[in-house]
């Protein structure tokens, strides 16, 4: 992991170093390492947002980084940090990560006896609107499976594309959770669910459809590498593990060809499987749990997608509506 030089340069860009914030800005990324279980890339991110808190403040406040300095900061400090950030064109999105970043490390400085400051805590982020899933029609998505292998390649290529499409659509997951699989996580019992490994190293249990599991053996049964138990399961046509970039430019292409909405992505698929098992009745518990959600909170979301479904439907199939 990169020492937190990498953040007292852009400090010391404005002229003004971090002083002794160094050792705990390491031990902070340590602890999202090891204690909170983050992965690389929301380290990298947090390293980023907190960088350029730090540098802006070291200009704004005229005076070095350091513990005295943020235990001083005020609601207008941090107000002007915010707007720093939304007039340089950051969406609304973007403020709110970096507000949130800052609200983790203050409170990891305040469990740590180093600062007594409310003032990050209590403040409130730019209001955000709800996002929808945007999942694939049943027609759509079961045309984007059924189609990528026809793209062209070689036949073991097409085999691993249609797997890995299946696999997205059918078992509702994260392109990266998939292409993460090795030979030895899928599982040789036909009965048995497949564990997978989320955000947070989670574990979770997902069952297999029938249709999933033929995908993928007919996948492995035609691809000439065999990488051994602890090798990728599915790899790219050199031998080595897939690259997510691979799958996103195959949707790309099914888009173009099969004249779907630019939503279609890898990630539409989970989301259309979530989308379509609350739709044919499925629980949102079940599905929550499926999908490796943290908080049922994010798994609601799936219901106004459903909402919004039977309300299209509604306005175009009641009388009234034609009115």
């Amino acid at each position: 992991m990169a020492r937190s030089a990498d953040l007292a340069g852009t400090a010391t860009e404005a002229g003004q170093g971090l002083g002794p914030l160094d050792g705990v800005i390491d031990e902070w990324f340590r602890w999202l390492t090891d204690q909170r279980r983050a992965s690389a890339h929301t380290v990298a991110a947090y390293r980023r947002d907190l960088g350029h808190f730090l540098g802006f403040m070291a200009g704004y406040l005229g005076g070095p980084v350091d513990m005295a300095a943020l235990n001083k900061l005020r609601h207008g400090d941090v107000r002007a940090y915010l707007a720093h950030r939304a007039n340089g064109g950051h969406a609304k999105t973007t403020v709110a990560r970096g507000l949130s970043v800052l609200r983790s490390f203050f409170r990891f400085l305040e469990r740590r006896g180093l600062i007594a400051n409310p003032v990050v805590r209590g403040m409130r982020g730019p209001r955000l609107p709800k996002s929808i899933p945007k999942a694939l029609t049943v027609v759509e998505a079961d045309e984007a499976v059924g189609a990528v292998a026809a793209l062209g390649g070689a036949p073991w290529l097409a085999r691993r594309d249609v797997a890995i499409l299946t696999l997205l659509y059918g078992a509702g997951l994260r392109v990266g959770e998939a292409i993460a699989l090795n030979r030895r996580d899928w599982p040789s019992d036909p009965s048995a669910p497949l564990t997978i490994t989320g955000k947070g190293r989670k574990q979770r249990i997902v069952p297999l459809l029938a249709e999933v599991r033929t995908a993928l053996e007919d996948y492995l049964s035609l691809c000439p590498y065999n990488p051994g138990p602890t090798g990728p399961l599915f790899v790219g046509a050199r031998g080595q593990r897939l690259n997510a970039r691979i799958v996103q430019r195959q949707m790309e292409r099914l888009r173009g060809w099969l004249g779907l909405p630019e939503s279609a992505t890898p990630h539409a698929l989970r989301h259309s499987f979530a989308t379509h098992l609350l739709a044919g009745g499925g629980d949102l518990r079940a599905i929550q749990e499926l999908l490796g959600h943290a908080s049922l909170s994010t798994t609601q979301r799936y219901t106004a997608v459903d909402a919004a479904r039977l309300m299209a439907v509604h306005a175009a199939a009641h009388p009234r509506a034609k009115n």
